[in-house]
């Protein structure tokens, strides 16, 4: 089989389209990389997904945090301490039996043990925390003179959170928010692995690479084979959220422009 076969045959078989078999044996690298990359889309899917709806959750939090009303601070404060106080893996674990149970009690909620809904759902949760935790240092680092300048000028409510305090909060965030957009692309690799189940053999990337290096033993092909493939995604979101950080900054100076500093994390 040629290598073009394979990618026709593979290259979307993650989302049910292509062979319904995964090849048994005399695994060639072509089918490895083929696979491995079919699952990226799964990843892919979760980290887009989670970015753009979490993203409104985030500034509502970090709103709420920053706001003087206990009503809207105390649940916001709980909501981030709840999600950015425990681990992920477990995360997915307990929602994944938490859906099962309601699944038995609402049959019509079956959705919600779907990895496509159930984990991506816990996703969202998990980044709004992060990123409203960031957004929120943002607010508290927007220069008191903007704010002043913006009462000057007469603006008040809504007019003076969209033109002086959102964007501003988004250009300070903006770096920090690039390396939560980086870590959650790589943590939808727990989606599978935590709790979800993967549903005739259709997993993300992490899946694909751990059933090579199961059947033949040597997980030195597939692993760094997924690490390609996640470091690619990684030039992808810098590059993109790079461009962002550009836009947000393209009034001020060049000399006083933020720079993307973007560090490892080694543990969340």
């Amino acid at each position: 089989m040629s290598c073009l076969q394979t990618i026709q045959d593979y290259g979307l078989r993650s989302i049910g389209i292509g062979e319904r078999l995964l090849p048994r044996n005399d695994f060639t690298l072509c089918e490895q990389f083929t696979l491995i990359g079919s699952g990226m889309i799964w990843n892919i899917y979760f980290g887009i997904m989670a970015l753009v709806t979490g993203f409104f959750l985030a500034t509502a939090l970090a709103m709420g945090k920053a706001s003087t009303n206990k009503w809207l601070r105390k649940p916001a404060e709980w909501f981030i301490f709840l999600f950015r106080g425990s681990p992920l893996f477990i995360q997915f674990f307990f929602a994944y039996f938490f859906f099962l149970s309601l699944k038995q009690s609402y049959p019509y909620l079956d959705a919600l043990t779907s990895a496509w809904l159930g984990a991506l759902i816990v996703l969202f949760f998990n980044t709004a925390a992060y990123s409203g935790e960031i957004f929120y240092g943002a607010l508290r680092s927007i220069p008191k003179g903007d704010i002043e300048a913006a009462d000057a000028y007469g603006m008040t409510g809504w007019a003076r959170f969209r033109r002086i305090v959102w964007p501003t909060m988004l250009r300070l965030a903006w770096p920090a928010y690039t390396n939560e957009a980086i870590f959650l692309f790589h943590a939808t690799t727990l989606v599978f692995f935590s709790a979800f189940p993967v549903w005739q053999q259709r997993g993300d990337a992490l899946y694909y690479a751990g059933y090579f290096a199961d059947k033949t033993f040597n997980p030195f092909i597939p692993y760094p084979i997924l690490a390609f493939y996640f470091i690619l995604l990684t030039l992808v979101v810098i590059w993109s959220f790079g461009r962002v950080n550009k836009h947000l900054n393209r009034h001020l100076p060049a000399e006083k422009r933020s720079k993307m500093k973007l560090k490892l994390n080694l543990a969340r």
